[in-house]
C-alpha cells in the first residue's frame, strides 16, 4: 500500500499538477524536491513508497537521480514524469530501473494508472 509519495521536479507548477492528478480519497503523505540531488537525499531519508521523477532538472538530472536511488534501493518504485517521450529516453529510464513513464502534462487517468500499477507490483512482493 502506498502511503508516502515523493515528487522530484524543478517546476513547482509540475509538482502541483501531479498532486492535483492524484486521487484525493487516499491519505497520501507528500514530499517534493526541486532537483535530483535533493530528491536522492530525500528518498534516502523518507523512503517513499512511490517517487515521481522528472528527467530534465538542474544540479542532477532524473537519469542520474534514478540511478542513485536504484543503487540505494533496488526495489524502489520510480515513475518518470516527463515531456521527453522519445523512445531512447523511455528505454534508458527503464534500463536504469524506472517502473513506468508518464507523459507530461499528466492526466488523472495516467497518474491513477501509475499508482495502481505500483500498488499491484507492491502487493505481489508480499
Amino acid at each position: 500500500m502506498i502511503k508516502k509519495i515523493l515528487i522530484v521536479d524543478d517546476s513547482p507548477i509540475s509538482i502541483r499538477i501531479i498532486k492535483c492528478c492524484i486521487p484525493k480519497d487516499r491519505d497520501f503523505e507528500f514530499f517534493d524536491a526541486a532537483d535530483g540531488r535533493i530528491g536522492v537525499e530525500m528518498f534516502k531519508q523518507i523512503k517513499p513508497d512511490l517517487t515521481f521523477m522528472d528527467l530534465t532538472m538542474p544540479v542532477m538530472n532524473g537519469f542520474e537521480a534514478l540511478q542513485e536511488i536504484i543503487q540505494f534501493d533496488s526495489r524502489a518504485m520510480v515513475v518518470i514524469a516527463t515531456a521527453d517521450v522519445q523512445s531512447k529516453a523511455i528505454e534508458r529510464a527503464h534500463e536504469l530501473g524506472a517502473f513506468s513513464v508518464v507523459k507530461k502534462p499528466p492526466t488523472r487517468e495516467n497518474i491513477a494508472a501509475a499508482i495502481s500499477g505500483v500498488e499491484s507490483a507492491l502487493a505481489k512482493r508480499r
